[in-house]
């Protein structure tokens, strides 16, 4: 399946119509499914469906790494697809554990305790040594959008980029779901078995706490976004050890948390009585 389909479109520009046929990306709905029991229904991008069922399970912590999944195989439905992940034998022990925890009386008024806690799960400290300069935070960002071969016929899809400072090594992944790409590319990480955290994450959408989470799961310390972050997701990061750089757009942009990693910064902070 395809990841856009082009429709015919009118565009009204200079007083006038126009015929004007756009591509559209397309999103379907996927289901991901682990030992043959629905887990989550996403609606995504019909790419790298494999990374993001990897991801997937990484993030939401159904896996602490990729050996503890045996397969990951990817079904076409008439309404959309099946990620179908086999777990091991251990993994899949954790999560029956997990699901049982959460079962309760419908309308019992406590049933959603836990589910609070999960949305607000304790996350561990990052710890790296990565340091990164204005220059490095701009060219992360151009390399980002040249990735984007979706997002540049579309112009509807997020981009994740993982880029390591200084090298010429990077991963994008796209999609219409901001978290779904981020996703797809720490799947597609840990797949390929790279450590995510020696690399910088690079998101073109708002920077909300469950990115934060995303990220610290997977030991990335210094993220970047090219929208805003919101209040939680900086209190998270600062508590993660995560370095948090946002409203970057070109060669601007904002370090909020955790400075001593933007190289000239910390020299300024340094020596600025």
């Amino acid at each position: 399946m395809s990841a856009s389909v082009r429709f015919g479109a009118h565009k009204f520009a200079n007083q006038a119509f126009h015929a004007e046929p756009r591509d559209v990306a397309e999103e379907v709905a996927v289901a991901i499914s682990f030992n043959g029991t629905s887990h989550a229904v996403l609606m995504a991008t019909p790419l790298q469906l494999d990374d993001l069922a990897i991801g997937f399970a990484l993030s939401e912590q159904i896996v602490a790494s990729c050996d503890e999944i045996e397969s990951v195989s990817i079904v076409r439905d008439t309404l959309g697809f099946d990620a179908q992940v086999r777990l091991k034998t251990d993994a899949a022990e954790r999560l029956a554990r997990r699901r049982r925890s959460m079962a309760g009386p419908v309308g019992c008024g406590l049933c959603g305790i836990e589910n609070l806690e999960v949305a607000m799960r304790k996350i561990e400290t990052v710890q790296s040594d990565i340091h990164v300069t204005p220059d490095q935070i701009s060219d992360a960002l151009l390399e980002l959008t040249k990735g984007q071969v979706l997002n540049a016929s579309t112009h509807a899809v997020h981009g994740a980029g993982w880029f390591v400072p200084g090298a010429n090594v990077s991963c994008v992944r796209e999609d219409v779901g901001r978290h779904n790409a981020v996703d797809k590319l720490l799947g597609a990480l840990a797949r390929d078995q790279v450590a995510a955290g020696e690399g910088v994450l690079v998101v073109t959408s708002r920077l909300s706490v469950e990115l934060v989470q995303k990220a610290a799961i997977a030991g990335v310390s210094v993220l970047v976004a090219v929208s805003a972050p919101t209040a939680l997701a900086l209190r998270e990061a600062d508590a993660a050890g995560i370095t948090v750089i946002a409203v970057a757009r070109g060669d601007e942009f904002e370090v909020f948390t955790h400075n001593h990693r933007v190289l000239e910064l910390d020299i300024v902070e340094r020596v600025t009585p």
